[in-house]
């Protein structure tokens, strides 16, 4: 099979990943599990021939200097996928995902109304985080679709490689992809303060000048939006304030409790009611008490409960209380439920009824119908 045919594969499998290595049949992910293709075992020779089919001369001089490279790729009535090219024991690997052309709603994300509410924010910082593949770019781009239908905005986008191509609506969108319209982040946030921009879209936080400059650009009066590769509201926090030196760190905490708006967790669940996944969110929004917890660096374990209590007042959710909505609406077994659930044990008394007098935040739940 040539590349083309795999990508027809890929689509008419409903495929969200494929891999191609060396020694292995082409190797597809569908709703998170991985799918052989009944296909010869790949050799060295036809995995340089996909690649001669991806990468450009200059791009091909560039990956051999580097050993791996991001990129966009667009075919023709078929669509854009993101690509990974990189090395393993000495020969080359390619990983592509599929990337919808169209930008999904919110609803048919199946995300928090919360989160909709979030792009109605003019300042601040706003980090979605989850391992890879838990969605967050597709998050941050129906934020980007929903401002950009809703709001008259310069949005600035900084991503490697660039995944969905948005068109001008209400606001007007610059993106620019790290590598080909600019060398770094970096780089591209410390010129992004002389082109006006109001939203600020940075695809990654690796570095500490990255994340030294979005905490700026969010206290500077701008709206900043990005993903970081943590699995929960607390880590997250941690994971911030350790970008920088220690006799940095109650200035990050200071900095970092002035500007943050919310940060939204993602784990994909395989569904049961219909073929696909869908995401169990956590969500911290930055409330007063939130505030005070972040500055403190002994309160902010507490953050997990002031989550759990904050579901009415401020629409919060533990990942736990978002698995639980969607198993009683039907949408995952219980055993998935079990499985992707912070606490085990303390989810199945849940699930049974059974609720302890601390258990603030879980009555509105606890009064829903079981399904």
């Amino acid at each position: 099979m040539d590349l083309k045919q795999l990508l027809a594969e890929m689509t008419a499998r409903h495929a969200s990943d494929l891999h191609l290595r060396r020694g292995i049949k082409p190797t597809l992910r569908i709703d998170g599990q991985l799918v052989a293709i009944d296909a010869d075992e790949l050799s060295r020779e036809k995995i340089d021939e996909f690649i001669g089919q991806i990468l450009s001369e200059e791009q091909l001089k560039r990956f051999l200097s580097r050993n791996e490279m991001d990129l966009a790729l667009s075919v023709a009535q078929m669509g854009r996928y993101r690509v990974n090219l990189y090395r393993q024991r000495g020969t080359p690997g390619i990983s592509i995902r599929a990337v919808n052309t169209l930008v999904p709603s919110f609803s048919e994300l199946n995300l928090p109304e919360i989160i909709k509410k979030l792009c109605t924010e003019r300042r601040g910082l706003v980090i979605i985080t989850g391992t890879t593949g838990s969605g967050k770019s597709t998050t941050l781009a129906a934020m980007i679709e929903e401002i950009n239908s809703t709001r008259a905005e310069n949005i600035l986008t900084i991503e490697d490689p660039i995944e969905y191509v948005y068109k001008n609506r209400r606001s007007i969108i610059s993106q620019r992809e790290v590598g080909g319209d600019t060398e770094s982040f970096g780089t591209a946030l410390r010129r992004a303060f002389r082109q006006d921009p109001d939203v600020i879209l940075i695809g990654e936080i690796r570095d500490l000048e990255t994340m030294s400059i979005a905490l700026t650009a969010a206290d500077t009066g701008h709206l900043v939006l990005t993903t970081l590769h943590t699995l929960n509201a607390v880590e997250t926090i941690s994971r911030v304030v350790s970008f920088f030196p220690p006799h940095q760190h109650q200035q990050v905490r200071l900095l970092l409790s002035g500007t943050l708006k919310a940060i939204v967790s993602q784990r994909l669940i395989s569904r049961s009611d219909r073929p696909g996944r869908v995401p169990a969110v956590e969500v911290l929004i930055g409330t007063a008490t939130v505030r005070d917890a972040i500055l403190d660096e002994i309160k902010t374990t507490t953050i997990h409960d002031l989550i759990e209590s904050g579901q009415v007042q401020y629409g919060m959710q533990s990942f736990d209380q978002s698995i639980m909505k969607l198993h009683r609406q039907g949408m995952i077994t219980y055993e998935e439920a079990m499985s992707h659930a912070t606490n085990p044990d303390d989810f199945d008394l849940r699930v049974r009824g059974i609720t302890g007098a601390s258990d603030r935040g879980w009555s509105e739940r606890e009064s829903q119908p079981k399904v």
